[in-house]
């Protein structure tokens, strides 16, 4: 009994440990995309002939995380999260290194294929919050991918300043410095991974799965079919939320500092809203965990669609400042409460045989979403304008809704079914 107490609680200490290691990493994930995001489309554009393509290389940061998830949930499955996270970050430093050189040559396709690498970066680390999940008992889930969010709280802050400081690390061509930067973040998050975070139950080998409580399976049970898995009201919930509610904030925030400047308002106007709105994001993390075990993954998840409806709401009122700013608050701490209570649902949605097949298929599914509203927003802006971008966001935060309450529906009639039972 002592024996089986201890090592619960070893477990329980080794999970509250990689979850701050994946924290830091997640904090030097977010920094380098950060740096991406305030001088990619800049950079594009002095490198690009055709300056509609100036966009295209931050697009391309979402494309090729589209691309590369399933072959990283697959192959972490194969050679364990330590590996596979170290190789990820490996991948982005090589990608600040390329497009350090393609502003050195002035190229622009190099430059692409640069971004495009730091995307695969991006692909390994949006599982940092999954791999602490999975660490952890299903009380701890929700607290786990929070405190790994909470990473990306400095990061939001430092990574615009720290693409400012260091622009002219390199000069006197402008913005090397910067990808240089994003190279020494990745191999940092490298060496942390190395050094730091533990693969579960193992030293260095594949990293088994945690105990899934909600689907009372044991390791070596047989996976189900993945039609039966993503049919599953508790998954589509998570699937709803993660992709939807990424693909309203990615859609709004991508057009934002473009509808800054045609109302009038100047750059660094827009670079701040997108600042403060990054903060949004990832600030509520330091109590959401503790938010869904007071009060529920479902109220959470439907704050968080109320908040990202009242984005569009208060950005169609007025295009004044500090409706901008409002707006894009809301937008950040409502994709904040649906992504880490959509990651919850999705934890226990499959058995541990089957986590990789379904974090896949999750993760492709929004980023895919993510690409697709990147890809988009700045062409909707250009032809119908900013009003339209913030309406159409109302049916994929409807359709979130409708899944959300389709599960909290089923739920409850299991509840129900349960409690009829005869003991």
């Amino acid at each position: 009994m002592h024996a089986v107490a201890s090592l619960e609680l070893g477990r329980e200490r080794a999970g509250r440990r990689n979850a701050r290691v994946l924290a830091l990493c997640q904090a030097l994930y977010t920094s380098s995309v950060s740096i991406d995001l305030t001088l990619t489309g800049l950079v594009g554009y002095n490198l690009a002939d055709d300056k509609a393509l100036a966009t295209l290389p931050f697009s391309l940061i979402t494309v090729a995380a589209a691309l590369t998830t399933i072959f990283a949930s697959f192959l972490m499955a194969r050679i364990g999260r330590r590996a596979g996270f170290a190789l990820g970050a490996a991948v982005g430093a090589a990608g600040g290194a390329i497009s350090v050189h393609a502003i050195y040559v002035h190229h622009f396709w190099l430059f692409c294929c640069g971004t495009a690498t730091v995307g695969v970066f991006q692909a390994f680390a949006q599982y940092y919050r999954l791999a602490a999940a999975d660490a952890v008992d299903a009380h701890a889930k929700s607290r786990a991918i929070s405190t790994v969010l909470t990473g990306g709280v400095v990061a939001a802050v430092l990574g615009p300043a720290l693409a400012a400081w260091s622009r002219d690390w390199l000069a006197p061509v402008t913005f090397a410095g910067s990808y240089a930067l994003v190279t020494v973040l990745g191999l940092a998050s490298m060496a942390l991974v190395v050094a730091g975070y533990r693969n579960a139950g193992a030293s260095g080998g594949a990293q088994p799965a945690a105990k899934e409580a909600p689907v009372p399976a044991s390791v070596g049970e047989a996976a189900r079919p993945l039609a039966h898995i993503v049919a599953q009201p508790i998954f589509m919930a998570a699937l709803a939320n993660n992709a939807l509610g990424y693909m309203v904030m990615m859609f709004v925030m991508t057009a934002t500092p473009i509808a800054a400047v045609a109302c009038g308002h100047t750059i660094g106007d827009g670079a701040r809203i997108i600042e403060w709105h990054l903060v949004g994001m990832y600030a509520p993390s330091l109590f959401a965990g503790r938010l869904i075990a007071r009060f529920g993954v479902l109220r959470i998840i439907g704050a968080g669609i109320a908040l990202s409806a009242a984005c569009s709401v208060i950005a169609l009122s007025a295009t004044d400042l500090p409706h901008f700013y409002a707006a894009l608050a809301c937008l950040g701490v409502g994709w904040n409460f649906m992504f880490v209570g959509g990651t919850t649902l999705l934890t226990q949605s499959y058995r541990p045989s089957e986590r990789a097949k379904t974090q896949a298929t999750s993760e492709f599914t929004t980023f895919a979403c993510t690409a697709l509203a990147s890809l988009t927003a700045g062409q909707l802006l250009a032809r119908f304008g900013w009003s339209t971008v913030c309406a159409s966001v109302f049916p994929a935060l409807a359709l979130a809704a409708c899944a959300t309450l389709a599960y909290g529906w089923a739920r409850s009639r299991a509840s129900s079914g349960a409690c009829a039972s005869p003991s």
